[in-house]
């Protein structure tokens, strides 16, 4: 409907342009006629003078009088007109008459009234030119006034969608049920089915190249010169972006520090839909037009940021973008992005560490653990003269100043003056007592900064969640199931490439396909065997994140995790030879059934968090959690599969790479700000969100809107009345946006969410000894049954290039 109105006011527009174009030309033509006219005039009055002094003139000559008829009179107008000698002496006395004359004044009147009737059609022409002018100026005012309404209520749009659609499908169903009396199959929410035209398709992960070398990434970097106006210009245009707005404002200064200028003529392309970019732009000066599949979007003009979906990761433009004018524009690459960003979040980390490290009560914290308490020290700021802190009153925060600083003083008994102490600035502390219990405040503490004073502030509460029992639920190394996996590696040695049958296609991904595959000689048992092509992964320049894959699944010894056997390598291919699950992918099931009831989600979801138990144990992050990575084993247990994003960490350290799938990616990935295990438990989450409900609580009609529906917060999403209360608070806790107060990497790790009144009942020790019934029980007919699986084609683009560069030689 948005697109037909602004389709409408362009129309009315170009009318408009159609109409003044016209009167241009028809004033244009009058005034060529008003000067032909004019010139005539000029010529009249001419003859008509020199007439006159022709006539003077011979009276004083002859001294005699003649009537304006003779002919003397006559041949002396006609020499006073340029006749020649001769005819001079023949008409010599011939003047002009009486009614000639009179007709050269009423020649003359009518010309004037002619040239007074044409000034005045001019002037009527003027004022309808300035009529239209001002009537498509106001015209094109109200089309961006509605562009902005538009953007805005599609914002709007996609955030209400979540709630909408899953009442509306309450409703159907429950209008089904009383009609039909239709039983629901087992292990689907009764009060929720996905509409007929809903088509729910397979998700495909997206990632940045990882940033190996800060240090030679930051020598790099380039600040270029820019005059006061353009550098509060593009700062404007920053903040007025959705996206970019919430990022620091250090980071916003660095970012507008080493912004280039680029210049497009008008007509040309600025980006081209579908086109892999890397390129950020802000808009300085020139109007441009945005479209999509060669229709037209809208106009933009003045400080707008343009494609910022390219600063996250590697994509392809989802829209066109062509100058109108001539523009000039500012542009900052992806790569300059991350590594502001990851300076940035280095060096306030590094400053608030060492903040920690001079505080006594800190000192004999492990680096790991003072790392997770500056993530949750939060920036409060005070204006001189505020208390911060009063004597007498009841507290339980401590604070350190990061900026200004403040006067300490002490009210004595019996009086109303304070004593003055002293003064404490930039690294000092106060209110240390009050993590500690005791909450009764000694003495006043008060800005004392013109500017004002900054400080970090930890509350006791969140101060007890991270250090009770922090450095007990890490390093949890299973013996047996490092001697388990040795066996595996032997069993496996002697096995290659030669040696392996393909049976069907079990998937396709994003570097190539899964082949459900047999050992020759051995028909007791099958595998699947990852095929990647070389080529791609170079392209795309995800060489460390596949070879990390690789280090972590080979390692790896739980039943929760999809097991690696061997690895091969060719030419053109990367092969990982893994353990079968002829179950099918969960998120089959869950597009077959719609949604998940409350125990069939509790299952899967106590899966992965046993999964998660044992990565999390070893500081490895998964960072792609989805339902199409969850495979059903034989007897109907999840198991964990592609682990193309998982990253093993330093202990206390975190990452930076934008990693995952759009609609489970938590804020601190989409924000740059470095990311750890914390992430893990915002998309379990999600998780839980969509399987009991069909659909992820973030999804917009385009990456960039669903990143900016994730910064709004779980907060902003209205769950469906078919979640009960625990698992909406459970989902909340698991989603908050402060990473360090999510449920799991507090006191008590992920036992906290095993603990949590959502699991009450759930039978946890027979889940870790595959005791417990599953709620769907997959049918599997023997090794080679693919029929939980869908049908794949060949893949339509041949064999991929040769790639020997040898970046693979450990694989």
């Amino acid at each position: 409907m948005s697109q037909k109105r602004q389709l409408n006011y362009s129309k009315e527009c170009h009318r408009l342009e159609e109409i003044l174009d016209n009167l241009r030309h028809e004033l244009h033509y009058t005034r060529l006629a008003l000067d032909d006219k004019d010139n005539e005039v000029q010529s009249l009055k001419k003859a008509l003078r020199e007439c006159h002094q022709c006539d003077a003139t011979q009276h004083q000559k002859h001294a005699l009088p003649f009537s304006l008829g003779s002919t003397a009179g006559q041949r002396q107008l006609e020499r006073c007109d340029g006749g020649s000698a001769e005819e001079d002496v023949q008409t010599e006395s011939m003047p002009p008459t009486a009614s000639q004359l009179q007709e050269m004044i009423d020649v003359i009147d009518h010309l004037q009234v002619a040239l007074h009737d044409k000034e005045k059609a001019l002037s009527e022409c003027q004022e309808r030119n300035r009529f239209f002018c001002q009537s498509i100026a106001r015209l094109q005012q109200e089309c961006h006034t509605k562009d902005a309404l538009v953007v805005e209520l599609q914002n709007e749009i996609d955030k209400f969608r979540q709630v909408v659609k899953p009442l509306t499908q309450v409703f159907l169903q429950h209008h089904k049920t009383e009609c039909d009396d239709i039983n629901c199959n087992i292990g689907m929410e009764s009060t929720r089915v996905l509409p007929s035209e809903y088509k729910r398709i397979k998700r495909q992960g997206c990632s940045a190249e990882p940033l190996t070398n800060l240090v030679e990434a930051e020598d790099k970097l380039m600040k270029i010169p820019k005059c006061a106006k353009s550098r509060e210009l593009i700062k404007s245009a920053i903040l007025d972006n959705d996206f970019m707005k919430n990022l620091d404002i250090t980071q916003i200064r660095e970012i507008v520090d080493c912004m280039y200028p680029v210049k497009y003529a008008a007509k040309s392309l600025i980006i081209k839909e579908g086109d892999v970019g890397s390129i950020v732009y802000v808009m300085e000066d020139g109007r441009v037009e945005v479209s999509r599949e060669g229709k037209y979007l809208s106009t933009l003009s003045g400080a707008k940021v343009l494609g910022e979906l390219a600063i996250l990761y590697n994509c392809q433009r989802t829209a066109t973008i062509t100058a109108i004018t001539e523009c000039k524009l500012w542009a900052i690459e992806r790569q300059c992005f991350q590594t502001i960003m990851m300076r940035t979040g280095l060096i306030r980390q590094a400053e608030y560490t060492d903040f920690l490290k001079s505080v006594p009560i800190f000192k004999n914290l492990q680096e790991d653990t003072l790392i997770k308490i500056s993530d949750v020290l939060e920036e409060t700021h005070y204006q001189q003269g505020d208390y911060i802190v009063r004597q007498g009153a009841r507290g339980d925060t401590f604070f350190i100043i990061s900026k200004g600083q403040v006067r300490v003083t002490i009210k004595q008994p019996g009086t109303q003056e304070e004593k003055f102490i002293r003064i404490l600035s930039k690294g000092d502390f106060f209110g240390e007592k009050a993590l500690q219990g005791d909450d009764l405040r000694t003495a006043n503490i008060i800005c004392d900064s013109p500017e004002g004073v900054t400080c970090l502030v930890i509350d006791r509460e969140t101060f007890n969640q991270l250090i009770s029992n922090l450095d007990e639920i890490k390093h949890r190394y299973d013996d047996e199931g490092t001697l388990e996996r040795r066996k595996i590696n032997e069993e496996f040695r002697d096995v290659s490439l030669t040696d392996l049958r393909v049976i069907a296609t079990l998937g396709v991904g994003g570097f190539g396909r899964v082949e459900l595959v047999q050992i020759h000689g051995d028909a007791s048992r099958s595998f699947a065997l990852k095929q990647m092509k070389k080529a791609q992964i170079v392209e795309t320049r995800q060489q460390q994140h596949i070879m990390s894959e690789k280090e972590i699944m080979g390692e790896a010894n739980c039943q929760f995790i999809v097991k690696l056997f061997k690895t091969f390598k060719d030419k053109k291919y990367l092969y990982m030879l893994m353990e079968s699950c002829l179950g099918g992918e969960l998120w089959t099931i869950l597009r077959d059934k719609g949604n998940f009831d409350d125990s069939t989600t509790r299952f899967y979801t106590a899966c992965v968090v046993e999964a998660f138990d044992y990565l999390h144990s070893r500081n490895i992050i998964y960072r792609d959690l989805k339902p199409e990575n969850l495979l059903l084993d034989e007897k109907g247990y999840v198991k964990l599969v592609d682990f193309g994003f998982a990253k093993k960490l330093q202990s206390g350290r975190k990452t930076w790479t934008f990693c995952g799938t759009p609609e489970y990616v938590a804020p601190e990935v989409i924000l740059n700000r470095g990311h750890d295990i914390s992430a893990d438990y915002w998309s379990l989450g999600v998780l839980m969100f969509e399987l009991l409900t069909g659909t992820p609580p973030f999804t917009g009609s385009d990456p960039m809107r669903t990143y900016n529906i994730i910064l709004k917060g779980i907060d902003a999403i209205e769950f469906p009345r078919n979640i009960t209360s625990n698992a909406r608070n459970l989902i909340k806790k698991l989603c908050r946006d402060n990473p360090a107060e999510r449920l799991g990497y507090q006191r008590g790790g992920i036992s906290e969410i095993q603990k949590h009144k959502w699991f009450d009942g759930f039978y946890w020790w027979g889940l870790q000894n595959r005791t417990l019934e599953p709620p769907i029980k997959p049918t599997v007919k023997g090794v080679t049954d693919t029929t939980n699986f869908d049908n794949y084609p060949p893949d339509p683009e041949g064999p991929p290039p040769d790639d020997v560069t040898g970046w693979d030689k450990d694989f």
